[in-house]
């Protein structure tokens, strides 16, 4: 009788505990006029939390949440909003130098990928390509992270190193370790080739750009040059005022140059004032790191100038962006309109194909070894793979490549070492690894069979 007694008492305090839990949790109706307000809802949320959450709240984070949240549903990699300090970042990313690794990256997915690294930046240098997804920094997850809250992570002093793990397709994981520098503002290189022929790499399309280009013309012309190569590879973009005004120098009056497309079905088509494009044979040079602004050039000296493009299939990014600031200096930048190419084609998440196809050697795709790690005999990874690769580059043709530490790797290294005056301990780390690179990277300008198929193409019609 008293264990019968018991049960029942257990039954009633389980349902009187579950009672006063039900009171503590039931959600209380909050009335919302009907005004057609569509920020009642929002204003009302927010008085509900000032009254009565449980700890003080700081009402400026709570609408910069607001703010980053409203744009976030826009589901739009280029649609972002920068707090003050990435505000900043964005702007020096546009008109001055900076100090990082040199590197444009972008939301795709909920992943944060390279779109490219900028010319003889730290990030070009060690290695990371276009479609390169950022995994960790600095041992930590990006996952789920905005564009500019990587950015602030990987971004540091000159001098400092950040270490990312990227995903590269077909390869795997890989790790880099880079030291931070000054990025420069100089964007536009130019040089004589050969036979008279003028290259000019563009990196970006910064606030000076145009102004760097019209220079590098008229110090080709007074090298009385009979072609040129336009190098828009690796360029990830930038202001599409200046790509409008340097397209216009190769393109007769009257052409298109690029059609925006508005959220009306409405378009706004920009054509050539030039009175006197520039008369010369020309190729120009894309790739997979050629994205925006690059591929607005790219699309506009091919569709109405004819010029042949050369090299891979573009990145494919056909929007156009604005940025609106605050009084405190952050800002929102948001996608105003689609751009299309002179004919009305829209390239995003396609890309530019080119006229003539021509691929870098294999080993320009090779990962960055970092200096500081020791392979030896016995090591199996992707590190050992990769400088199987590079030693059989450089001749060393009794390197199998398995991704083993062997005996034919030892006696490469080792034959390596010798002609280079190195350590012969038979390991690759340190000077042995950064010489077997920059030999690589010695190799790969000497047989830049890209460069070289441009040339061909262009002296076919000088």
């Amino acid at each position: 009788m008293k264990k019968s007694r018991l049960f029942i008492w257990i039954i009633v305090t389980a349902i009187v505990t579950a009672g006063i839990t039900y009171s503590i949790v039931k959600p209380k109706e909050v009335s919302i006029a009907g005004n057609g307000d569509p920020f009642q809802k929002l204003r009302s949320t927010y008085d509900i939390l000032q009254k009565g959450y449980y700890k003080d709240i700081d009402t400026d984070k709570l609408v910069e949440g607001a703010i980053k949240g409203m744009v976030e549903s826009l589901e739009d990699p280029y649609s972002v909003y920068m707090d003050v300090e990435q505000a900043k970042s964005f702007s020096e990313n546009i008109s001055s130098s900076f100090e990082g690794i040199g590197a444009e990256i972008q939301e795709s997915n909920g992943t944060i990928l390279i779109v490219s690294p900028i010319k003889g930046s730290p990030a070009e240098e060690v290695g990371l390509k276009p479609k390169d997804v950022i995994l960790k920094v600095d041992k930590e997850s990006i996952e789920g992270l905005s564009v500019n809250e990587a950015v602030m992570k990987i971004r540091g002093e000159k001098g400092t190193k950040v270490n990312l793990v990227v995903r590269r397709e077909g390869v795997g994981e890989l790790n880099f370790t880079i030291t931070r520098d000054t990025i420069p503002l100089e964007t536009v290189y130019s040089e004589v080739v050969e036979d008279n022929i003028g290259k000019i790499q563009i990196t970006k399309f910064s606030e000076t750009t145009g102004e760097e280009l019209a220079k590098s013309l008229t110090d080709l012309q007074e090298k009385k040059v009979e072609g040129l190569i336009i190098d828009l590879r690796q360029n990830p973009g930038g202001l599409m005022d200046q790509a409008l005004a340097m397209s216009e120098l190769f393109v007769a009056k009257g052409e298109n140059i690029l059609q925006v497309e508005y959220n009306n079905g409405s378009k706004e088509v920009y054509k050539s004032e030039n009175e006197a494009a520039i008369d010369l044979p020309i190729t120009v040079l894309i790739d997979g790191g050629t994205a925006s602004a690059g591929e607005i050039m790219a699309a506009a000296l091919h569709q109405s100038a004819g010029i042949p493009l050369v090299g891979e299939k573009t990145f494919g990014k056909g929007t156009v962006q604005s940025a609106e600031s605050f009084k405190d200096t952050s800002s929102v930048k948001y996608t105003t309109a689609k751009w299309l190419t002179p004919d009305g084609t829209w390239i995003h998440e396609k890309g530019i194909e080119p006229q003539i196809k021509a691929e870098l050697p294999d080993y320009a795709n090779l990962p960055f070894i970092n200096p500081e790690i020791v392979l030896k005999k016995g090591d199996s990874k992707t590190e050992v793979n990769a400088a199987q690769q590079m030693l059989k580059a450089l001749g060393y043709e009794e390197v199998s490549v398995e991704g083993y530490f062997d005996d034919s790797t030892e006696k490469a290294v080792k034959d390596f070492q010798k002609q280079h005056k190195l350590t012969m301990d038979g390991k690759i780390t340190g000077e042995t690894t950064m010489k077997i690179m920059e030999l690589i990277q010695s190799k790969l300008q000497e047989n830049d069979t890209q460069l070289e198929k441009a040339i061909s193409v262009l002296k076919e019609k000088m």
